[in-house]
């Protein structure tokens, strides 16, 4: 029961920080459009992105899409930490890879009403 509550917390944190995140990157905040438009996005590929990070977030509260946002949201964070890799910036490597750990441990633990 205790390790229900602590997913279903975990879960929450990854639907806010996948909301937020997605959010800045639809209304093209300076920092958002800094980052990746050092990586070749520009506005319409960082609102696309923006929403499919939205997307994936929703996706996850529900026990039937529980995997398919996960997997979403982790293939995104990866998405990023290569780009980190490929630039070099391994500060930004090391930033990203709690939240790709969070998701991957998120699903490892199932969605806490399942079944």
């Amino acid at each position: 029961m205790i390790l229900k509550i602590i997913n279903g917390i975990l879960i929450l944190v990854a639907v806010f920080m996948g909301i937020k995140q997605g959010t800045a990157m639809v209304m093209g905040k300076p920092e958002m459009t800094a980052m990746f438009g050092k990586w070749g996005f520009d506005k319409t590929g960082l609102m696309m992105n923006g929403a499919v990070t939205i997307l994936a977030a929703v996706l996850i509260l529900f026990p039937k899409t529980f995997i398919w946002g996960n997997f979403l949201m982790a293939a995104g964070i990866l998405l990023i930490i290569c780009f980190h890799v490929a630039d070099k910036d391994f500060k930004g490597v090391m930033i990203e890879i709690p939240f790709l750990l969070l998701n991957l441990l998120i699903i490892y633990l199932q969605h806490p009403i399942k079944n």
